[in-house]
């Protein structure tokens, strides 16, 4: 059976709507139909403001729909056996994704995310197109660590999006969620961007970069790698994840923003894999407000460091359990997830101002960024 794709995320240090299913994907639904629809009535002519301005905003929504459609595609995935030692067959996996151009890239390639195609070699992905065509992807590269995936298409002269500044996006703002929830390919929903930087939530061990836009537009299985989009049709993010206790859409959605895209489709496509700092730390998953105040504190802000490895560059650095790291160079650490997003966008052999809180008073501490990448390698 195709699985549907799309994460559920458990929010961290909070409980929601009587519990989260956490770390699992969706799969086995099915949709119950009321029977065709009968014929859709005209809108009227607008009179008055108000009137005038839901049509205006109407015929927005048309316009969007109409841009965008054609760019956003159903992919479908062979997936290897989580575990290849077993006689588990192949998975069939199937989510969405969206056809763009990159910067100092020619041709056309698809976002998505690693979840619905990773570990999947090129000739076991079919990207289905709007207009019912069919196409294989030339290379593939993944990054499960942020979850995104890029798929290189041996077309050319396809529409494709845009990817806007999601550094520019606020709350409150209209956006509209394109993709194939259930398999029903070429589905729109809207909402409202309702916050930025949402990191407190799990996704699994092997997503670590997090900062999504969380949205109300409903998003449902199989909408994985489809795009979401502002009323000019350019994208903001990538649909990933709902916060859910049933499976279905709660209101509660979190997309990856194109910022972050954009970094690492051109770090897979440049260098072939995503190049990330690293200090060596176990941080706390929250710092609680009572916690806070018993340290001296007046705010809840800063990461806790719960664990240092002594032989990384943190442990080198001076850095103790029990600090607070307050400010990363100019940047203040909001939480332990925006000092791991900031400290993995760094140079591996930087060297950082670290401000921490110790003893009751700050204390500043000169660190060298390490490599990600190698110190995992050293742990296997």
């Amino acid at each position: 059976m195709k699985r549907r794709l799309l994460w559920t995320a458990g929010i961290l240090g909070s409980s929601f709507l009587g519990g989260l299913v956490g770390n699992q994907l969706l799969d086995g639904h099915r949709t119950a139909y009321a029977g065709p629809a009968g014929p859709l009535s005209p809108l009227p002519v607008a009179q008055t403001g108000l009137e005038s301005s839901q049509e205006l905003a109407l015929t927005r929504l048309d316009e969007v729909v109409r841009k965008v459609g054609p760019s956003v595609v159903t992919v479908d995935a062979l997936k290897p056996p989580a575990n290849p030692n077993t006689r588990a067959k192949p998975v069939e996996e199937s989510g969405s994704g969206m056809i763009v151009r990159l910067a100092g890239q020619r041709g056309c390639y698809v976002l998505t995310n690693n979840h619905v195609v990773g570990g999947a070699r090129p000739g076991e992905i079919t990207v289905t197109l709007a207009d019912g065509r069919i196409l294989m992807p030339d290379k593939a590269w993944f990054d499960p660590e942020s979850d995104i995936a890029v798929l290189k298409l041996p077309e050319d002269n396809l529409p494709a999006l845009e990817l806007a500044d999601s550094d520019r996006v606020r709350i409150g703002q209209w956006v509209l969620a394109f993709g194939s929830p259930f398999g029903l390919h070429q589905s729109v929903t809207h909402g409202i961007i309702s916050a930025r930087d949402r990191g407190q939530i799990s996704l699994g061990p092997t997503i670590r970069i997090k900062e999504f836009l969380q949205t109300d537009a409903p998003i449902n299985p199989g909408n994985s790698g489809g795009p979401l989009v502002d009323l000019a049709g350019n994208v903001v993010g990538i649909n990933t994840a709902i916060a859910t206790n049933n499976g279905s859409n709660s209101g509660i959605s979190f997309s990856i923003p194109a910022n972050l895209v954009k970094r690492v489709a051109k770090e897979l496509l440049e260098k072939g894999s995503v190049s990330r700092g690293y200090l060596g730390l176990q941080l706390a998953p929250t710092l609680e407000p009572l916690t806070a105040l018993r340290l001296g504190l007046t705010s809840v802000r800063g990461a806790m460091v719960e664990g240092v490895h002594p032989e990384g560059p943190a442990g080198v650095g001076g850095l103790q359990q029990g600090d607070v790291i307050l400010r990363l160079d100019a940047t203040d650490v909001r939480d332990e997830n925006h000092l791991i997003n900031l400290v993995s966008a760094l140079p591996v052999n930087q060297k950082v101002r670290v401000n921490i809180w110790r003893a009751r008073q700050t204390k500043a501490l000169d660190i060298t960024i390490g490599d990600w990448t190698t110190s995992v390698a050293a742990k296997r």
